[in-house]
């Protein structure tokens, strides 16, 4: 390994050296100053130096996998050196007039790299939206006019140079930490295959795509439905669990911006945060941005219709999967859901499925009582994984503030407190069998 950053160091060393050399000979045109031939001869020096290393993609490979013309490369380590190199640094901000921008402009990329005004609009084409060095996530543009500024995407130049994949949470996000296994997964059989699918398209993709020359796409793309407390994040997890990748939740409340424009912004910066990084998305709630399309009726109506076409389009484009959850698959509009690679319906869950829940909830290390009858339990209230889970741990924790094991009554009770989070009126009805077993005065 020590190596191999070696051999990547002196590769990007060439670069950097070529970088600062052709800053300085554009200062010396500037004042019609011929270049020197030593300036010259290590240009074409380097230049040699640079085409070899790059076939190599040594240190390359990190950030585009071989999917970048020559003058992308020119164009990306332009935009990088100055993160590494503080001389260059320096050198962008004398050659754009003391400003405290330390990244190229457009213009100054087309006097570095010596573009003749004939040949400006090949150099237009590498920065377009459809173009690698944007599709890939690698650059991000300030604007259009030919001042505006080009800047490496983050993370960028810390995958190029090597460095450990960045660990803090992209903004927008909240970092899930609870790790899942298969054996969590209380689901039915053809559900936990669907995941499995799901996860292969993850892992093989570099075969169909690389290797078998698939159809280049972006995702995967997975929709979980069902009803509240069903397993959708814990499914999340358990996937994320096993690609040993963290998850991120997104927060689409806190992306989804009254101001137009705004909304796409914070979208692309959470995109470009994860571009290239081992990470499970998730989005809570797709029914809020992806549910049936109305008439428009104003210019509101018209941009939050953009603003799911961008979403969508951004999703499509990460490299990475995205888990998309909702509690109202019939609120979606059939027209996303044929954009998504793998739908999954969480149903909520039968007899065996609530029984094996409650054994797998209470503490594995708690005292039972020997009456505890959990089939009994399973069949007299039909909760939800998630409700099962709530109602095991206060019941774990009832027994314990009793000194006792845990038996029917705190069962009984800690079932009583998870129904009436619902805010309905309860009767002892709703608990059918178990109402006998509940403490004397905790119904009222």
């Amino acid at each position: 390994m020590t190596a191999l950053l070696a051999v990547d160091r002196v590769d990007l060393d060439a670069e950097w050296n070529r970088v600062e050399l052709m800053a300085r000979q554009v200062a010396d045109r500037r004042v019609n100053r011929s270049p020197e031939p030593a300036v010259v001869a290590s240009l074409a020096s380097l230049r040699r130096d640079v085409m070899q290393l790059r076939s190599a993609d040594a240190a390359w490979n990190r950030v585009a996998n071989g999917d970048l013309s020559w003058l992308d490369h020119d164009v990306l380590a332009c935009v990088i050196a100055p993160e590494v190199e503080p001389r260059i640094r320096w050198l962008y901000q004398e050659l754009q007039g003391g400003t405290p921008q330390p990244y190229p402009s457009r213009a100054l990329l087309q006097e570095l790299l010596d573009i003749a005004p004939a040949e400006l609009r090949e150099l237009a084409a590498v920065w377009s939206d459809d173009a690698a060095l944007l599709r890939l996530g690698l650059i991000e543009c300030d604007g259009a006019g030919p001042f505006s500024v080009i800047r490496p995407a983050d993370g960028v130049t810390a995958r190029l140079l090597g460095m450990p994949p960045q660990s803090a949470t992209p903004p927008g996000t909240t970092r899930v930490l609870y790790r899942a296994s298969w054996d969590d997964l209380v689901l039915p059989g053809d559900r936990v295959a669907m995941m499995r699918e799901y996860v292969g398209w993850i892992c093989h993709r570099s075969i169909v795509i690389d290797q078998w020359a698939g159809r280049p796409s972006g995702g995967p793309v997975a929709l979980f439905s069902g009803p509240s407390g069903t397993g959708k994040t814990l499914a999340a997890s358990v996937i994320a669990s096993e690609l040993g990748w963290p998850l991120y939740r997104v927060d689409l409340g806190s992306l989804i911006s009254k101001y137009i424009g705004e909304t796409e912004k914070n979208l692309n910066v959470v995109f470009s945060a994860v571009h290239g990084r081992p990470a499970v998305l998730q989005f809570d709630e797709a029914d809020s941005l992806f549910g049936k399309r109305g008439e428009i009726r104003d210019a509101r109506d018209r941009y939050a219709n953009l603003e799911v076409s961008h979403l969508l389009a951004r999703i499509e484009q990460h490299d990475g999967p995205c888990i998309l959850t909702t509690n109202l698959r019939g609120n979606l509009d059939p027209a996303f859901t044929r954009r998504f690679q793998i739908v999954i319906d969480f149903p909520r869950p039968d007899l065996a499925a609530r029984s094996r829940l409650w054994r797998l909830h209470l503490p594995p290390k708690a005292p039972l009582e020997p009456t505890l009858d959990l089939d009994l339990v399973a069949g007299a209230v039909h909760l939800t994984g998630g409700g099962i889970r709530n109602a095991a741990m206060h019941a774990a924790f009832l027994a314990a503030a009793g000194a006792r094991a845990i038996g029917m009554p705190e069962l009984t009770l800690a079932i009583w407190r998870e129904l009436g989070k619902d805010g309905r009126s309860l009767t002892s009805a709703d608990l059918g069998p178990l109402a006998k077993f509940a403490p004397r005065g905790a119904l009222c």
